[in-house]
């Protein structure tokens, strides 16, 4: 009997990492045309370069060359999404020459090679600053764009404070500002909810990790797993409408062909086993963005999902308002919670078109 339930585990197993090994070739297709060839003109790669002393990887794609430069800073901090970008396709590369870098210690970037002293917002600005520098000379451009999303943010916030003259513009998706006190609003939100529903379940699972001015109890509800899995289900997490971490954030990981096997296992490594270890969470939380970059010297624009919690929407807004900048604008988007590029692509696009890259706020709300 033993040895008939080692076979069957065993054949399971095997069947399944050949099943991921199909699902990891580690590559991604080319852009190809009407008759099935590579369209000229585009790219599609994954590379690998050094950046701040560290070996760095970074998909890079465009349908046209001759198009500007955008610079994707992911969240996390240090967890890439490039998945969600495969799965959703919102087709940036339209308007874009696109890399998606993968910060150290995260995703690619996930190498021994990375010191946990150096996982601080102040080296990944940096790291930032040397990607766009790369990007520059590689594609001849004197500026690029840059968009940032959620963890990203204050990667994204420091290193336009510190080199505007190599940005167009910057864009914030989920636009972080005070962390500590968006953690403590979505707390109280998912208890009220939770009462309501009479789901004493969840509850108890949130009373376990008590939100207070401790910044240890803080990190240790971020990291607890219970906050996603409830933001997730009352649709204020990463997108309104994806009700499991499980089936939409875990199992996207695994099926992404733009990872190896071993790239993916990275993934989670990082964001299990080594993340947890540095100072990076923390400093995420106890810092005020709007008082570290009071003013950006280029033209500045927030998407903000309207049900987002994540990050909370109303700090967002408040923050855009006494920020100082030549040009900004506030975008709401009323069908998305923390990601309006894969929940409202379209508007996304809209706004990129009409108003980014004009340097322009025509579709832009009231702040």
């Amino acid at each position: 009997m033993l040895l008939l339930i080692f076979s069957i585990v065993s054949g399971f197993i095997l069947l399944l990492t050949c099943i991921l090994l199909v699902y990891s070739p580690g590559k991604i297709g080319p852009y190809l045309n009407n008759a099935g060839n590579p369209i000229p003109g585009s790219i599609s790669e994954k590379t690998f370069i050094q950046i701040g002393g560290v070996k760095q990887g970074m998909f890079i794609r465009s349908k046209n060359l001759n198009n500007p430069v955008l610079l994707y800073l992911h969240g996390g901090p240090a967890f890439p999404n490039y998945f969600l970008i495969d799965k959703f396709q919102p087709g940036l590369e339209d308007y874009f020459t696109v890399c998606y870098w993968e910060q150290r210690g995260g995703g690619l970037s996930y190498t021994s090679e990375v010191r946990l002293e150096s996982m601080n917002f102040n080296q990944l600005a940096s790291d930032a600053i040397d990607v766009t520098h790369y990007l520059c000379n590689r594609f001849g451009k004197e500026k690029i764009y840059l968009m940032a999303h959620s963890g990203g943010t204050p990667i994204g916030l420091l290193a336009v404070q510190r080199e505007p003259t190599l940005f167009y513009a910057y864009i914030g998706m989920g636009q972080i500002t005070h962390q500590t006190e968006s953690e403590k609003i979505a707390y109280k939100y998912m208890l009220e909810q939770y009462a309501e529903q009479g789901n004493q379940k969840r509850m108890d699972q949130l009373k376990r990790y008590p939100v207070s001015e401790s910044d240890a109890s803080i990190v240790l509800y971020y990291t607890s797993g219970i906050r996603d899995k409830c933001m997730h289900e009352l649709g204020i997490g990463t997108m309104h409408k994806m009700g499991s971490v499980f089936w939409d954030i875990f199992i996207p990981v695994w099926t992404c062909k733009a990872y190896t096997l071993r790239e993916k296992i990275n993934i989670w490594k990082s964001k299990f086993s080594f993340l947890p270890k540095t100072n990076l969470i923390k400093e995420m939380l106890e810092t005020d963005f709007a008082v570290t970059v009071p003013s950006l010297d280029i033209p500045v624009y927030f998407f903000s999902g309207k049900y987002d919690l994540t990050v909370n929407i109303a700090l967002a807004k408040a923050y855009l308002a006494k920020l100082y900048a030549p040009v900004k604008g506030f975008y709401t988007f009323n069908n998305s919670a923390h990601s309006p590029l894969f929940e409202e692509p379209e508007l996304v696009r809209q706004v990129i078109e009409k108003d980014v890259l004009n340097h322009k706020t025509s579709l832009a709300n009231k702040y």
